[in-house]
């Protein structure tokens, strides 16, 4: 009688990176998790993936009106309404992203505690999901730019690099938090007020010309600072803010990595305190 080969799963010790052959041998439970969000968000609703262009699309309106009409702020001479769709397309992707994935431990609780899986499918199965709204919300631009009759530059080219930025910002914050909120529930509660205060931390509803040269130094460090600003150039034919995009550039990347390294610290306790 041949011997059954026994696999012991330890826990990860110290700090670690991902396992990307562990990733890629848990790909279908990340392509159905990821399809699961998709349809978890849209089950039993009479306008279904129209959403994705309502919510955005209704709230530049309100900017437009408070911050365009009435407070008359600054728009660098573009029609506010698609100056502010422009910042709140890649945005409304970011806080989606920080809110699912933070709260994508907790909610799929049960599974954690009843079998092995990289836990860090959960938070990219979050990421993933949100990649169709942004997406459909493409629609929208695309309109905006017939409409007031705007046509895109070679700063498209750049593209790939701002939604890289963008990816890297989101998952890695979105990996911190989530390994934090299963510790600490306050994260839960504290997160929508968070979200709502960083709204006014970027360029969404003014421009980055507007902020203090002797700030600037500080405030392009917020990732999506050169992020909207870059969308914005992009699509309306103007130069790259590279002074603006690189600063953020780094710290993205130093966002991934730390949160990346405390996930995976963290990963081994997931199983006793969620």
């Amino acid at each position: 009688m041949e011997s059954e080969k026994v696999k012991i799963i330890a826990p990860s010790s110290g700090w670690q990176l991902v396992d990307l052959k562990e990733l890629w041998r848990y790909k279908d439970l990340l392509y159905f998790l990821t399809l699961r969000g998709i349809k978890a968000r849209y089950a039993q609703s009479i306008l279904g993936v129209s959403w994705a262009i309502i919510q955005p699309l209704f709230t530049t309106i309100v900017f437009t009106v408070v911050f365009g009409n009435l407070a008359k702020v600054d728009s660098d001479g573009i029609p506010y309404l698609l100056f502010s769709y422009l910042a709140l397309w890649p945005w409304n992707y970011f806080s989606g992203t920080l809110t699912e994935s933070a709260n994508s431990l907790i909610q799929n609780a049960n599974m954690i505690t009843k079998v092995y899986f990289p836990r860090m499918v959960l938070p990219l199965s979050s990421i993933l999901s949100k990649l169709l709204d942004f997406i459909i919300a493409f629609v929208v631009v695309i309109g905006l730019l017939i409409y007031f009759k705007v046509s895109p530059g070679w700063g498209l080219l750049f593209l790939p690099v701002l939604i890289l930025q963008l990816l890297m910002s989101s998952l890695g914050i979105g990996m911190f938090l989530s390994a934090l909120a299963v510790k600490y529930r306050d994260v839960k509660h504290a997160l929508t007020f968070l979200v709502q205060i960083l709204l006014y931390a970027a360029p969404v509803v003014y421009s980055t010309t507007a902020v203090p040269e002797k700030y600037q130094l500080i405030y392009v460090l917020n990732p999506m600072v050169g992020v909207i600003e870059g969308f914005r150039a992009a699509f309306l034919d103007r130069a790259m803010p590279w002074e603006w995009i690189w600063p953020g550039s780094i710290v993205s990347v130093l966002f991934f990595f730390y949160g990346t390294l405390y996930f995976r610290r963290m990963e081994r306790i997931f199983a006793d305190v969620a």
